[in-house]
């Protein structure tokens, strides 16, 4: 019988869930210590392996045919072998797209509104007014604008912001974005953005994308916020533009380094706010995950369009496949 390896926290009826979705398949639950060794009895893989994997073995043993990523992140497993395999990857983009939506506002309002700087104050009992920032009116710039990237954008349009974006598809523009820009032109956004959110993929174009030239192109007193992948900065960059002013401040929900070291200057820089890769946290996550998984189980098995189909040479889904909850 084919097999089915599950790499989540998948609850049974979760499971139960998954094996009405493919019930040809014997289903097999892995966890992080055992999925290098299990993976190879995949025909189907759901989940995210986040210890390395020998991906050059298992596209070579041919056996792997489908992977059902519970991350919208690939980094995890398109290695180049797998990229040039035929393998169909998915990814669940767009799946936690509320979730980093408010995980952004939070970095981003807590900022704006100085909440380090009074909850400092609170822990010292002081009562102090100090200078704030607004949101409203301000010039947004979006680099990245696949599930995660459209739903922050329909989010921040009721503060009455000017967005703009940049994307590998600039033809597909939604309404909530003022202007769509292809991804080559980046500079040109950093040189509009009072506030530059970052929501893009972590491959080999984007990995240190954002560092020393993109900083200076941004306006003084700047925003940068984080919540796509830590290496797509250079932490070293960052921090010398937080230092010189050319940034007011950075909100990061991910680093370079998961965790991040604690002797990183990060954490005592008085305009960062840092939290620890939460961003796709909700209390229904698994049960979302799921139901994602299960439909995409359904249509693989059927032969219909999958949701997030990943353009593995990108790394990321085309527009017309996007996964949306309702």
């Amino acid at each position: 019988m084919k097999q089915l390896v599950v790499c989540y926290p998948a609850e049974p009826r979760h499971l139960d869930l998954i094996q009405k979705a493919a019930p040809g398949y014997s289903i097999i639950e892995a966890t992080q210590d055992s999925i290098p060794e299990r993976i190879f009895d995949a025909d189907i893989f759901v989940g995210h392996a986040k210890v390395p994997v020998d991906w050059d073995s298992v596209v070579r043993q041919g056996r792997l045919k489908f992977i059902q990523s519970s991350a919208a992140g690939l980094d995890h497993c398109l290695a180049p072998s797998v990229i040039e395999s035929p393998i169909v990857v998915c990814s669940a983009s767009g799946l936690f797209a509320d979730q980093v939506a408010e995980q952004t506002l939070a970095l981003l309002l807590g900022l704006l509104r100085r909440i380090p700087v009074f909850y400092r104050q609170q822990q010292q009992h002081e009562f102090i007014r100090r200078p704030t920032d607004d949101l409203h009116g301000k010039r947004i710039g979006i680099v990245g604008l696949g599930g995660n990237g459209r739903r922050l954008a329909e989010t921040l349009v009721p503060f009455r912001v000017s967005i703009r974006a940049t994307d590998y598809f600039p033809e597909h523009k939604p309404e909530s974005v003022d202007q769509l820009l292809p991804h080559t032109q980046l500079l040109e956004l950093a040189q509009w953005a009072q506030i530059l959110i970052l929501c893009l993929p972590l491959n080999a174009s984007t990995k240190g994308l954002i560092g020393q030239q993109v900083f200076q192109c941004m306006p003084e007193a700047s925003y940068l916020i984080n919540v796509a992948r830590g290496q797509c900065v250079v932490e070293e960059d960052l921090i010398a533009a937080l230092n010189s002013k050319r940034l007011a401040g950075a909100g990061l929900d991910v680093t370079a380094i998961e965790p991040l070291p604690p002797e990183s200057p990060l954490y005592d820089h008085p305009n960062v706010l840092i939290t620890p890769h939460v961003g796709a946290q909700s209390s229904p996550r698994y049960d979302d995950s799921t139901t994602l998984i299960c439909e995409n189980l359904k249509r693989y098995l059927s032969g219909e369009t999958l949701f997030n189909r990943v353009d593995k040479s990108l790394g990321f889904p085309h527009p017309s496949v996007l996964y949306r909850r309702d």
